[in-house]
């Protein structure tokens, strides 16, 4: 159901090289990769081959922006394995912020190099969550360099990607929260610059958060990106575009879980009819359908509205919360339709269940997302 939807025969043509993908190449590794913790190496390499990991740059080389599209390409990966859709999304995500920020000499050299080499975004640390303006990891400038020092964490695929953005404070005012944050680019192997603690998810256990510690790291002063204290603002902007992909990941697992239930509800023979001749159950498949595609409409808006240069963070926050609500709640419908099958590993409805709760957490709790709308509606 994709009637807001209009694409160039090439972008179609895109789009179903990556359902031929999803199908063949990626489906068969979703169960190990959650069983083993594994970080999907391998899948990462079939998008660097299939140039997916540089489509955040296509407008940059004048192609026109194209966010629908990158929503449509994570939806389709995520309804076979979400834990391989989070790998790309967090790597655009990383990219973002060079892509918005970067001068004309760290495009030149970046741009290339996020063609083939993971990218990550390091904001948050353990008393700056929610609380973005709270960062205490600082950048001193010594000379042509800054010196940077602090803890961040939960950085997804961080202990895999050679590019992190991280934002720290060089405005040490307390009174300047949001003001004194600024974004730097850090290179893997950049001495002082090391992964620390490695999470254990209940989910996405492929794409693991981790922690960093910067000790007297040293960054070259042509690594800020904008200007001091821009920080605060790039890594909203960044948000603002990011989470509609986001949301149409959380589509991709709910539209999984809709289709791996509806076909177990088909099969599945009770009272000597399949379970799907009961009004009960059909009831619950129509609410899933349609919650989904409703989600789905909000996630496409936002998307489009960024396309056209119209960036709405309300609709980008409506479109987040709403979207990954509607996947948590629809996967626990089709756990109930599949009865106690769907509690088991045999299928994918526990994995998908696990995976799409961090979507509730991740770039902006739901909470912070309602305020995001509220704010904008009362002004």
């Amino acid at each position: 159901m994709r009637t807001m939807v209009k694409l160039t025969e090439e972008q179609q043509m895109l789009l179903d090289m990556v359902k031929k993908m999803a199908k063949t190449r990626i489906a068969p590794r979703a169960e190990e990769i959650d069983e083993k913790g594994e970080f999907p190496k391998d899948i990462v390499e079939v998008y660097r081959q299939n140039g997916l990991l540089g489509l955040p740059f296509m407008e940059v080389e004048g192609q026109k922006e194209n966010l629908l599209l990158h929503c449509l390409i994570l939806e389709e990966i995520a309804k076979t394995c979400s834990n391989c859709a989070h790998v790309l999304a967090a790597h655009w995500l990383g990219s973002t912020p060079i892509k918005l920020g970067g001068d004309e000499g760290q495009a030149k050299k970046y741009f290339p190099l996020l063609k083939t080499k993971l990218a990550a975004f390091s904001l948050t640390e353990a008393e700056a969550g929610s609380d973005a303006g709270s960062v205490r990891t600082k950048a001193v400038l010594n000379g042509e360099e800054y010196v940077l020092n602090g803890t961040k964490c939960f950085c997804t695929d961080g202990s895999f990607s050679d590019i992190v953005t991280i934002f720290a404070r060089t405005d040490p005012d307390p009174k300047s929260k949001t003001r004194g944050l600024s974004a730097f680019i850090v290179e893997r192997g950049t001495p002082g610059f090391s992964v620390g603690k490695l999470e254990r998810q209940m989910g996405m256990r492929g794409t693991p958060a981790c922690e960093f510690i910067l000790e007297d790291c040293r960054v070259p002063k042509g690594n800020l990106l904008g200007k001091e204290g821009g920080g605060f603002a790039l890594a909203m902007q960044t948000l603002d575009r990011t989470r509609p992909a986001d949301a149409a990941l959380a589509i991709g697992i709910a539209q999984g879980a809709i289709e791996e239930s509806l076909n177990y509800a088909k099969e599945r023979v009770q009272f000597g009819r399949p379970i799907t001749d009961f009004q009960g159950i059909q009831f619950m498949f129509a609410d899933m359908a349609t919650q989904t595609e409703a989600a789905r409409m909000l996630v496409y808006k936002a998307a489009q509205l960024i396309d056209e240069g119209n960036l709405s963070s309300m609709h980008s926050a409506m479109a987040k919360y709403f979207a990954t609500d509607t996947a948590v709640s629809v996967i626990n419908q089709a756990m109930l339709a599949m009865g106690g099958y769907g509690y088991m590993k045999d299928f994918s409805i526990e994995r998908r269940l696990r995976d799409a709760k961090l979507m509730q957490i991740v770039e902006g709790t739901n909470q912070i997302q309602r305020l995001v709308v509220a704010r904008h509606l009362i002004g």
